[in-house]
C-alpha cells in the first residue's frame, strides 16, 4: 500500500507565528488624514470649522445681535464711552481720591480711640473721597452734592444705570460714562462699580476737574444727538449684498420707464 502524502516522517517542524507585542512606552497612533483629522490642509483657515466653546459662541452671537436689533437711544448712549486720553485724565485724577481700605479704616479708629484715651489730637480724616454705590451716588445726585458722576459702559443688567444720565441731566449734575466697571472698581477697592462720584478736589486739582466737568457737558448733558439716535440695524455682508442688487434693478426699471414716457 502506497503511503499518504504529507505523512513523511521526520520533516522539518513548521514555523510558529510570531506576533509583535506592542510596546507601553510608544503607543502606536495611526494618523487619520481625512477633513478634520491629523493633517492640516497647508494654507486654508479653518477657523469657521472649529467647534468653539459654548460661552464664546454665545458672546459672538450676542454681538451680532446687539448688531441686527434696533437699539433705543437710552440704552445707545452706553456705547458711547470717552476716548482713551480723556479716560486717562479722568482715572489719573480720580485715583488721588480713592477710599481707603477696610484696613486701613480699622487702623485709623483703632489710633483714634488711643488718642481720646490719652487726650491727644486724633488723626485727620481725608476731606475728599471717591464715592461709590448706587444708592449712595444716586442720593448725593439728588442733593446736587456730587461735582462729577461716573458711569460703566458694561454695567449688566444694563437697567440698573439706565435711568441715571437722565437724572444727571435733570439735575445738572455733569457725568461721564467710562470703560469699565471692573476698572471703576479697582479704584474702590472692589472687584466691579456701577458707578462712582466725586464730591470735592483739592485746590491744586480744581482746574482739572473744570476741564473734565466742561467736557461732561459738553459730550453728554448738552449733546441732544446722543439723546436721539438709535443705534444697531446693522445687516450681515449677505443681506447688505442682496439690497443692493434689488435697488439697482429698481433705478435700472425706473430709468427704463422713464426713457419710454419720455419717447411717447
Amino acid at each position: 500500500m502506497a503511503p499518504k502524502k504529507g505523512s513523511k516522517k521526520g520533516g522539518k517542524p513548521a514555523k510558529a507565528s510570531t506576533a509583535t507585542k506592542a510596546d507601553p512606552l510608544f503607543p502606536a497612533r495611526p494618523r487619520n488624514f481625512n477633513i478634520g483629522g491629523d493633517i492640516r490642509p497647508k494654507g486654508r483657515d479653518l477657523s469657521r470649522f472649529v467647534k468653539w466653546p459654548k460661552y464664546i459662541r454665545l458672546q459672538r452671537q450676542r454681538a451680532v445681535l446687539y448688531q441686527r436689533l434696533k437699539v433705543p437711544p437710552a440704552v445707545n448712549q452706553f456705547t458711547k464711552a470717552i476716548g482713551k486720553n480723556e479716560a486717562m485724565t479722568v482715572f489719573n485724577l480720580l485715583s488721588k481720591y480713592r477710599p481707603e481700605t477696610p484696613a486701613a479704616k480699622k487702623q485709623r479708629i483703632k489710633e483714634t480711640a488711643a488718642a481720646e484715651a490719652s487726650g491727644g489730637s486724633p488723626p485727620e480724616r481725608t476731606e475728599h473721597q471717591l464715592k461709590f454705590g448706587l444708592k449712595h451716588v444716586t442720593t448725593l445726585i439728588e442733593e446736587k452734592k456730587a461735582e462729577l458722576v461716573l458711569i460703566a459702559c458694561d454695567v449688566d443688567p444694563v437697567e440698573l444705570v439706565l435711568w441715571l444720565p437722565a437724572l444727571c441731566r435733570k439735575m445738572e449734575v455733569p457725568f461721564l460714562i467710562v470703560k469699565d466697571k471692573a476698572r471703576l472698581g479697582a479704584l474702590v477697592h472692589q472687584k466691579t462699580s456701577a458707578v462712582a462720584a466725586l464730591t470735592g478736589v483739592n485746590k491744586e486739582d480744581s482746574a482739572t476737574l473744570k476741564t473734565l466737568q466742561n467736557l461732561a457737558v459738553e459730550k453728554f448733558n448738552d449733546n441732544a444727538d446722543l439723546m436721539r439716535k438709535w443705534g444697531g440695524g446693522i445687516m450681515g455682508l449677505k443681506t447688505q449684498a442682496k439690497l443692493e442688487k434689488r435697488a439697482k434693478a429698481l433705478a435700472l426699471e425706473e430709468a427704463k420707464k422713464a426713457k419710454s414716457l419720455g419717447k411717447a
